[in-house]
């Protein structure tokens, strides 16, 4: 029987950081040779070799505005880009720079802005939409529930949940049975079963956020642990197998975190809550990755910095399946 090792919080002087000039690194993922692969606002991925040694791959042609938020790479070395943008939908980038559309709607309606983008094992595509309010900071209420969960199969695509208080990022546990979200401005972390035909049934909490912490990324690690990175506190909370949560990292100021939380409590919270940066050394950090040779050096996505922080873990992640195509 293992024994999960303590996780004691992360002194912020233990940050270290990599890549330099980044626009928006919303979302990382890490190969399995080191190497980065970075979400680009400009309308494509930046690669960050185990060197440090940088180079974009953006649109060729990007008439639609691409904007990727959420990204994923496929079996076939190309990414698919979950766009932001206000022409929604998830687009397919190549290597060359090539972009083609992959999904941009769903039971004849157009999918408006995505924000995340996974491929599983099978080759399954899940989606996940936040809102379907325009602007999306209409959305950033705790009474508004109209996110949703999109699969892509060979039965085409389909939502698969509905009804959610603002869907960020997903992912499924090990044994493929459940799928777990994100509900930024529900403040909880909800998972599904996953049917044999990929429908989803009930939903369950598995946890619940309080003052300050609205989830956005998570990750498994190795122990069944669920590390979700939370926007605007830029904290890092564990959340164990048996559902208790500790706080990882924290980066923010107090006074000003108030004043957020007294604009979410009055329904007023907007865009400027969160495009502004209450860390010292944090700015809104979105995501969280595993990699390095041992899957224990945490990668952090963030809005508002143009590097990617990192910390040591004593606890190893879980590979993403793209780890075995990279």
């Amino acid at each position: 029987m293992s024994t999960v090792p303590s996780v004691s919080p992360v002194p912020l002087a233990e940050l270290r950081f990599m890549g330099q000039g980044l626009h928006r690194p919303e979302c990382v993922l890490c190969g399995r040779d080191g190497t980065l692969y970075v979400s680009d606002w400009r309308g494509g991925i930046t690669v960050i070799a185990p060197n440090g040694g940088q180079r974009s791959i953006l649109a060729r042609e990007n008439p639609h505005r691409v904007q990727p938020n959420g990204i994923a790479l496929d079996r076939d070395g190309s990414f698919l880009l979950a766009n932001l943008g206000e022409s929604g939908g998830v687009w397919r980038l190549g290597r060359d720079g090539s972009l083609e559309p992959f999904c941009l709607e769903v039971r004849g309606e157009p999918l408006p802005p995505c924000n995340f983008v996974l491929v599983d094992p099978d080759g399954a595509v899940w989606i996940t939409v936040s809102t379907r309010r325009r602007p999306r900071a209409l959305g950033y209420r705790s009474d508004v529930a109209d996110g949703f969960i999109v699969r892509v199969d060979g039965a085409g695509p389909r939502i698969v949940a509905d009804r959610l208080g603002y869907a960020n990022e997903c992912q499924l546990d090990s044994s493929r049975r459940w799928l777990y979200v994100n509900e930024t401005f529900a403040r909880r972390l909800s998972r599904f079963p996953v049917e044999d035909d990929g429908r989803l049934g009930k939903r369950e909490t598995v946890a619940t956020f309080g003052s300050g912490t609205y989830p956005d990324g998570l990750a498994f690690d190795a122990e069944g642990g669920i590390w979700v990175t939370g926007i605007v506190s830029n904290r890092v909370i564990r959340v164990a197998a048996d559902g208790e949560q500790s706080i990882i990292l924290e980066d923010v100021d107090p006074v000003k975190l108030e004043e957020v939380e007294a604009a979410f409590r009055a329904g007023r919270l907007g865009r400027p809550h969160l495009d502004q940066s209450l860390g010292s050394r944090l700015h809104n950090i979105s995501s969280l990755a595993f990699g390095g040779h041992d899957l224990r050096t945490a990668h952090l996505g963030c809005l508002l910095d143009e590097r990617i922080a990192t910390f040591r873990t004593p606890i190893a992640g879980r590979p993403l399946p793209h780890w075995d195509w990279t």
